[in-house]
């Protein structure tokens, strides 16, 4: 069948109008979220508490059960941002023909692949990842994506981030995961930054519920400015006035994402690049990340970005470039590792929104689409190979999309359950209470766990905004005597809110009323000591 006899050609006009309007609608969104993170005004979590020194302090069973579960691996998610075209990144060899014909202008010659097995090959301008391949160092899971895909960027990233696609969902799987293992962590945070997130402005994917947990930069001049001078804003020597509060709760916020500078400066310095990753986007980041690793900075989780992929015209030459950063900085990553004997510690793991159309549209690109692969590297998957099963290329949902036939979330299982060793109780926590497939990438945990999280109570407080009040509701699984008390953004401590015996159940703290003073609008913070362990978050007085 020729492409324009194909049926879906029919009606392809009319999707393409539709897609075109929602797109130009998503563009012009300016996300608050986004907004505030393009200002460099959130991310390294923990807030700068003056000359105040930070006490040590009991932790809680679970975050002790978690802290016991961990080992020395880490994870680099790599976001191809806008929709990766997964048919023209891992070409279906097996059916050419209608690969072909799906796509007469924008299709890879044969003479131009790189066969990676009888089935799949790629295009011979990712010729870096041949040799990764060859060594083992590489897996693609095919055809991931969830039910129903939502084809909105932003929401559709949040899915990806949040692990939830039927509701709205505030917090993210990593996000979830350090609230759990640093519950005081305003007040009382790690040595090291748990994340590092370069770009991905508004991702949530390190979000709790009051608290981004990522050392979170908009660019990697953002980056490099701190990993290279421990740069920190100064929140003492400012102006006795209105522009002075105001300069200052805008300095203190923005140090939420400079705490770390100095830890970060020093790993930075500590080590060098060994390997020649060109001048990309993608190869400058990773460049970075190299070079933390093996400074021993200790930080699990790292997210950087290469986009857009959002190729809705001119593909071809678009897609060239950004499939030969990932390419070669991906390679040179790996191969700056292995100097340090990092390599197999350290898995690699792209992710993307959603992918393309099967067919090309009207402007020599693809539209918004569903399945997409999702491809894996390091020493540590012990060997190279396809996990799970290709979509059929002529068989479509209703919205003309290849139907997923792995879940992301399998993905996700399968990192925290058999690279990271976590209890399988635990990873349905931080997936929300689902239970997904683990798939095999080529690599199990060799650590025993022997804790039992099936009984750790769990203590839960979140601020409450109503009307003109912000309230904080807990959970309390016993009676017990508790303190919270109120804190500004440099440490200084503001009102004790409550010193008394809670009882079981749900407790509430209404902040204006108990603090007992005016308090000024602006960001503070709130800790709650309980059967000596500690809790804390950020809030904002309106």
């Amino acid at each position: 069948m020729c492409l324009h006899d194909h049926p879906i050609f029919q009606h392809k006009s009319k999707h393409a109008s539709e897609e075109k309007t929602v797109h130009d609608q998503e563009h012009l969104l300016w996300n608050r979220r986004s907004f505030i993170q393009a200002l460099g005004l959130v991310g390294g979590g923990s807030m700068m508490l003056g000359s105040h020194a930070v006490s040590a302090t009991k932790p809680s069973p679970l975050s002790v059960a978690l802290a016991n579960s961990e080992n020395d691996n880490i994870l680099v998610i790599i976001r191809l941002e806008g929709g990766n075209d997964g048919l023209n990144t891992i070409v279906p060899i097996y059916d050419y023909p209608s690969y072909a014909n799906l796509r007469p202008t924008i299709r890879h010659l044969e003479t131009d692949l790189l066969n990676l097995n009888a089935d799949f090959a790629i295009p011979n301008y990712m010729n870096a990842l041949e040799s990764v391949w060859g060594d083992g160092n590489m897996k693609v899971v095919h055809g991931v994506g969830y039910p129903q895909q939502n084809l909105s960027h932003f929401r559709s990233t949040d899915i990806w981030a949040s692990a939830a696609d039927t509701y709205i969902e505030p917090t993210g799987w990593w996000g979830r995961y350090f609230e759990d293992l640093y519950p005081d962590y305003l007040i009382n945070p790690p040595e090291i930054p748990p994340a590092v997130q370069v770009g991905n402005i508004g991702n949530l994917i390190f979000e709790g519920n009051n608290n981004n947990y990522a050392f979170t930069v908009a660019n990697l001049e953002q980056l490099q400015n701190v990993a290279e001078n421990g740069t920190l804003h100064d929140v003492v020597n400012v102006p006795d006035c209105v522009y002075g509060d105001k300069l200052l709760f805008m300095r203190a916020t923005a140090n939420t994402t400079f705490t770390y500078a100095q830890i970060i400066h020093e790993a930075y310095t500590n080590a060098s690049n060994n390997a020649n990753y060109g001048e990309g986007a993608l190869a400058q980041q990773l460049a970075a990340v190299a070079r933390l690793i093996k400074g021993g900075l200790g930080t699990k989780v790292y997210m950087v970005s290469l986009g857009s992929f959002d190729t809705h015209a001119n593909q071809p030459e678009r897609h060239q470039e950004l499939l030969q950063d990932l390419a070669t900085s991906v390679k040179a990553f790996y191969e700056d590792l292995a100097v340090s004997g990092m390599d197999d510690k350290v898995l690699g793991m792209t992710i993307s929104e959603f992918g393309r159309r099967p067919y090309e549209n009207g402007s020599t690109g693809t539209d918004h689409g569903a399945a997409s692969p999702v491809m894996l590297f390091g020493a540590g998957l012990n060997g190279s190979g396809f996990v799970g099963e290709h979509p059929d290329i002529n068989e479509w949902d209703a919205h003309d999309n290849l139907i997923p036939t792995s879940d992301f979330r399998d993905i996700y299982s399968t990192v925290l359950t058999n690279w990271f060793c976590l209890d399988p109780s635990v990873v349905n926590t931080i997936l929300l209470n689902e239970t997904y497939q683990d798939l095999d990438l080529g690599f199990e945990c060799d650590i025993l766990s022997n804790n039992d999280f099936s009984n750790i109570s769990r203590f839960t407080h979140v601020p409450v905004y109503k009307n003109n009040s912000v309230v904080i509701e807990m959970n309390i699984p016993h009676p017990s005597h508790g303190i919270i008390k109120l804190y500004d953004l440099v440490g200084r401590e503001i009102a004790t809110l409550a010193n008394t015996m809670f009882l079981a159940g749900r407790n509430s703290i209404d902040v204006k009323e108990r603090a007992g003073i005016r308090l000024s609008y602006g960001q503070y913070i709130y800790r709650i000591s309980i059967c000596g362990q500690h809790y804390s978050k950020s809030i904002i007085i309106k």
